[in-house]
């Protein structure tokens, strides 16, 4: 059975303005969307459901429950019942939790029963590839949602994204999603601070997070193609996205954020190295341009011994920004950076929660508090940005925004069955055609 193939191809204030450096002389100001308290209020118990048991599954969970008072991890669902029983074990160990026989489901549809089975929240952790159809089962049946990122692999699961955003709108259901910077209290400020001018226009930005070679396993004999594939998804495209949208989301998700609108066209290159397992590449170079001529560059790569970076740098026509919390002038100058109390501070103003555990305390707040809240458009927004530029190193050549709205394309199989067999893709995308020899010598 043959694999899919590449086809057709602003935030609100939430800080009152500071002086430069690290002044205490600040103001903080909550605002209608994110509330940034500590805990999330207390109320009724909330139960929550895990569909994706595995790492960031089983940290998802704690993240949840160290977010307020009266939440509740009720039922369990994964693919592999060894992938659960991990999750149970740890759940255990760590927080005396027990998940009774009955709200443990192992199988492909195991989302479906961890949604039917009393829970107010569902919690989405599996390979990428299934987030669109395991989303729209839980909005469909009036839940609450976090969604880790990335919420699509390709154009039409994006899609299926929007109309099951919009049904969450009508329905008053909150969507958190997994790029944890947005909440963030020192990127919020620092992002406040650019939208408001303090570096000027803004009309470039390089990001870049370079770093070591992904996990991957070795086939054990005893697996199927699917069940290979599955338990190596992170170096699958269909089931990851590559690691441009699975990993590089979170930079290209602030560079949106910092940037505004998105991009009309993308152009560029990417390759393989050293990757040993899947089909994916280990290095990308995309420039993104937007329709007022501004231009961005976002570069990825992942393989080890050539060290670690991550720079997030935000151009101005005044100045340029580190996104994670300071402002420069055009000289290199320091003009203000976020005030990060000293330890031992009692003062909680500025101090940074743990962003992976703030994303639920928002969520809690919002359902608790009826101030709805709902991340996904702009989740959305940075999925395709990393999808375009995907395409534009697997193809090599310009890919545009319309082409992403509107394509057809649509990764994996047609239907997912451990007792078939597939073609496992094992080699990268080729760009391009070999040079042919040149007779210079006769």
């Amino acid at each position: 059975m043959a694999m899919g193939t590449v086809g057709t191809l602003g935030a609100s204030s939430l800080f009152a303005a500071g002086n430069v450096s690290s002044s205490r002389n600040y103001k903080y100001h909550s605002d209608r969307t994110l509330s940034m308290h500590e805990q999330a209020p207390d109320g009724p118990v909330l139960k929550a459901g895990l569909v994706g048991c595995g790492g960031r599954g089983t940290g998802a969970v704690a993240n949840f429950l160290d977010a307020g008072p009266n939440l509740e991890i009720v039922a369990l669902g994964d693919v592999f019942s060894d992938q659960l029983a991990k999750c149970r074990q740890t759940l255990k160990q760590s927080r005396d939790i027990d998940i009774p026989d009955e709200n443990c489901f192992v199988g492909f549809d195991s989302y479906q029963k961890v949604i039917d089975s009393g829970v107010d929240i569902v919690l989405f952790a599996t390979p990428p590839y299934f987030r669109p159809q395991h989303v729209k089962a839980a909005i469909e049946a009036g839940k609450h949602v976090f969604q880790e990122k990335p919420v699509a692999v390709d154009p039409y699961g994006a899609r299926i994204m929007d109309e099951v955003t919009q049904k969450a709108k009508e329905k008053n259901l909150c969507m958190v999603s997994g790029t944890a910077r947005r909440y963030a209290k020192d990127i919020i400020e620092t992002q406040r601070r650019v939208a408001a001018g303090e570096i000027g226009e803004v009309v470039s930005a390089n990001v870049l997070r370079n770093g070591g070679a992904l996990w991957w396993v070795e086939r054990k004999s005893e697996w199927s193609d699917l069940e290979y594939m599955l338990r190596n998804w992170g170096n699958f495209a269909w089931l990851s996205g590559d690691h441009i949208v699975e990993m590089f989301i979170h930079e290209v998700d602030t560079m949106s954020w910092f940037v505004g609108d998105h991009p009309q066209r993308a152009i560029g290159y990417g390759g393989r190295m050293q990757r040993i397992s899947g089909d994916q590449f280990d290095q990308f170079s995309i420039v993104y341009e937007y329709g007022n001529g501004k231009k961005v560059h976002c570069g990825t790569r992942q393989i080890n011994g050539l060290g670690w970076e991550r720079k997030e740098v935000i151009t101005g026509t005044k100045g340029f920004a580190d996104a994670s919390g300071s402002l420069y002038d055009l000289n290199g100058e320091l003009i203000w950076e976020y005030p990060y109390p000293d330890e031992g501070d009692d003062d909680l103003t500025w101090r940074v929660n743990n962003p992976f555990v703030q994303e639920h305390i928002e969520l809690v707040t919002a359902i608790r508090g009826g101030n709805y809240l709902n991340d996904s458009d702009e989740q959305i927004k940075s999925n395709r940005i990393t999808i375009m530029g995907r395409m534009a190193a697997y193809t090599g050549r310009e890919i545009t925004w319309d082409e992403v709205l509107n394509s057809d394309m649509r990764l994996g199989p047609d239907e997912l069955d451990f007792s078939n067999m597939y073609d496992v893709p094992e080699t990268p995308p080729i760009v391009g055609t070999a040079p042919s020899p040149t007779d210079r010598y006769s």
